[in-house]
């Protein structure tokens, strides 16, 4: 899409307004609706936006230990870039054109904005000749609720659509076959190809893989899809959570990230039939820095003090830094089927990460063993992981996760150090507010944004 052709649309179309949005740190969408007139001169002049986006938390209180943005800075506005080649139109909301933006050009945003930091990783990859292919997929709860009636509840016991412990089920999705279509139908419409939708473990839970592309395509496409849901769902009367885990007693949600790297002749590169599992050198060096360096960049992936609850032995979640091949207990799961399809599933990320820092991460640890040419020093885990007495387990708690990076060069060689700084600030906020004695605390915080 270039200006001429937004604009044709808008005027065969008889658009008077379009929404726009940008990710924060936590990944939550914050946008507004603007007027087509004030479209065309965001196009030209970049869009103010208040910085405060990137100087509060997820319930909008403001950060005291910011640099970036806080009172200290008045909250001025700055400009976002609105990226036409994002443009769609929201099925579900009378075909409104939407737009996503972020603020890689802001001289005040540009080190702390993820989307921006993605595409800094991509153009890495892309200058040493590595066409990044990457995928999510996403598993969430659904309630019989709204936000007022959870409120009223006092965010306690909200009631899931379906009872009881049914994956894979035919008869669960047929229930609500409405929902379910609309999911499939409104997605692709708006851009976001699925490649399968099924029921989960768990009493009213889903899983939806989102078909593979540019790492950016990809990203941009994970985090339209938690709002997407969310909106869709409230049209039926039902409350959709990606809280990573929101009853200790059911499996957790994931946000799993499938990867790859190509060159630019369409070629995956992870692939070689000679070496064993058929898994390439640069394979091999990119698993082994995913490997190093995911103790140091854990909270990229587990962001909120909820993430570390879903990391439970024998909860089809892993505990540990491992792999294994087509081993659904470790953190990375190589998928060697053939040549299109060779891939690593980096199974640390819940559905509570944001996707553009945890694809970021994912690239940057990939690409930083490719870098330092590292060899894989464990070996695969065959069979059980959660058996495994040797592992190198994870942190157990946001805290110990962020000080671990905190007192790491690995981050900043990865992200730089004014990103580093800023989020780290923005995790020792988040696990600073936590309050032990209360446990709606946590679905009271996270259960509808994140």
């Amino acid at each position: 899409m270039d200006k001429q052709d937004v604009f044709a649309f808008i005027q065969k179309n008889g658009v008077n307004n379009v929404k726009f949005g940008v990710t924060d740190i936590d990944g939550v969408l914050r946008g507004k609706i603007i007027s087509t007139k004030k479209l065309f001169k965001a196009i030209s002049e970049g869009i103010g936006f208040c910085n405060v986006i990137f100087g509060w938390d997820i319930n909008d209180v403001c950060y005291e230990n910011s640099l970036v943005s806080g009172w200290h800075t008045g909250y001025p506005d700055s400009f976002a870039t609105i990226d036409l080649n994002t443009f769609r139109t929201i099925p579900w909301d009378n075909h409104k054109p939407f737009f996503l933006a972020d603020f890689e050009t802001s001289k005040e945003l540009q080190h702390v904005c993820p989307r921006a930091l993605l595409k800094k990783t991509r153009k890495q990859a892309i200058k040493e000749g590595f066409y990044p292919k990457y995928s999510a997929e996403f598993e969430w709860f659904n309630f019989a609720e709204t936000p007022n009636s959870l409120k009223e509840k006092g965010f306690q016991n909200p009631n899931p659509i379906t009872p009881g412990m049914f994956g894979y089920s035919i008869l669960r999705a047929s229930q609500f076959s409405g929902y379910i279509n609309q999911i499939f139908d409104h997605l692709n419409s708006f851009g976001i190809p699925l490649e399968g939708l099924h029921t989960e473990t768990g009493d009213g839970v889903y899983e939806a893989a989102i078909t593979y592309d540019d790492i950016l395509i990809s990203a941009d496409r994970a985090a339209l899809f938690k709002t997407s849901i969310k909106e869709i769902a409230y049209q039926h009367e039902i409350m959709a959570s990606f809280m990573a885990k929101w009853n200790d007693d059911l499996p957790g949600c994931s946000g799993h990230i499938h990867q790859s790297l190509w060159d630019k002749d369409g070629n995956n590169l992870f692939y070689d039939s000679t070496e064993p599992y058929m898994m390439s050198k640069i394979m091999n060096h990119f698993l082994a820095g995913q490997i190093a360096c995911l103790p140091y960049i854990l909270p990229m992936f587990a962001p909120s003090i909820n993430s570390y609850k879903r990391y439970v032995q024998g909860s089809w979640s892993p505990i540990s830094s491992s792999w294994g091949i087509e081993n659904r207990t470790t953190a990375l799961r190589v998928i060697h089927h053939n040549s299109d399809s060779m891939r690593i599933e980096h199974r640390v990320p819940g559905a509570d990460a944001n996707p553009y820092l945890s694809m970021a991460a994912a690239l940057a640890s990939g690409l930083y063993g490719i870098k330092h040419e590292l060899s894989l020093k464990i070996d695969a885990t065959i069979g059980n992981e959660y058996d495994n007495s040797n592992s190198n387990l994870f942190s157990n708690n946001l805290k110990d996760a962020v000080h671990k990076m905190k007192n790491s060069n690995i981050p900043i060689e990865l992200f730089g150090a004014e990103f580093v700084d800023h989020f780290i600030r923005t995790r020792e906020w988040e696990y600073e507010q936590f309050q032990e004695s209360a446990r709606e605390w946590e679905v009271k915080r996270y259960f509808e944004i994140i």
